[in-house]
């Protein structure tokens, strides 16, 4: 039995991960969504990877499982706590000692999604019906707008501190419909920040909430 420790982007809020937890515990594993202090402006990276190895405690065979802004806090729990393998989904992949804030630039994403939406017809300015909402059922977003809050500016600034990926599997999913992320930036980012080729599946940029079964079954597949 494994556990997969899922990770929260933007905000740390553990609820968007309610449509995935109940399908892998249903396939008889553990599912743990942490709950980060998105909106608490002294908290770093650095007390997010404290954070999620606390909750992982002493379990074994944990898969870190990191959505957007959760790929900065990924590596730094992953050297607190040992892990059977790290899966990142529409996620920031961060280079040793990059801030959040320097990445969008260092990656291109800007440009990338401005591609992205006039190719697919859709406002180039964001918004977030446009590019995080767009594919989400409304039953899906039951309770989601009361607990949201946001991201803190101190964390867009703190450095992503480590000294190299663990020796374990990585795998690295994108949203075929992510507009946020366009699926072909992250296939990008992910061979040149990891030398992998991302997998693509169904959904947009919240695909946790639009996609769970498509997600909880690629990532109960990774256990193979």
């Amino acid at each position: 039995m494994a556990t997969f420790a899922l990770i929260p982007g933007a905000g740390g809020v553990a609820w968007y991960w309610h449509r995935v937890v109940p399908l892998l515990t249903a396939a008889g594993h553990g599912a743990i969504a942490v709950d980060l202090p998105g909106d608490d402006e002294d908290t770093r990276l650095a007390e997010y990877g404290a954070i999620v190895a606390a909750a992982v405690g002493h379990r074994d065979d944990v898969v870190l499982v990191a959505q957007s802004l959760g790929g900065f806090t990924a590596p730094l729990a992953a050297e607190r706590v040992p892990v059977r393998g790290l899966v990142f989904v529409n996620a920031m992949i961060p280079v040793p000692g990059e801030t959040p804030g320097a990445w969008w630039a260092s990656t291109g994403q800007p440009q990338a999604r401005a591609e992205a939406a006039a190719t697919g017809g859709y406002g180039a300015e964001f918004d977030e019906v446009t590019y995080f909402l767009h594919d989400v059922p409304a039953e899906a977003l039951t309770d989601g707008e009361r607990l949201r809050r946001p991201e803190s500016d101190s964390v867009f600034g703190s450095a992503c501190e480590f000294d190299g990926w663990p020796d374990v599997p990585i795998r690295v999913a994108a949203g075929s419909d992510d507009r946020f992320f366009p699926a072909a930036f992250q296939r990008r980012v992910a061979m040149d920040r990891l030398g992998i080729t991302a997998d693509l599946l169904p959904g947009g940029h919240l695909n946790a909430l639009s996609q769970p079964a498509a997600l909880a079954g690629y990532l109960l597949e990774g256990l193979a």
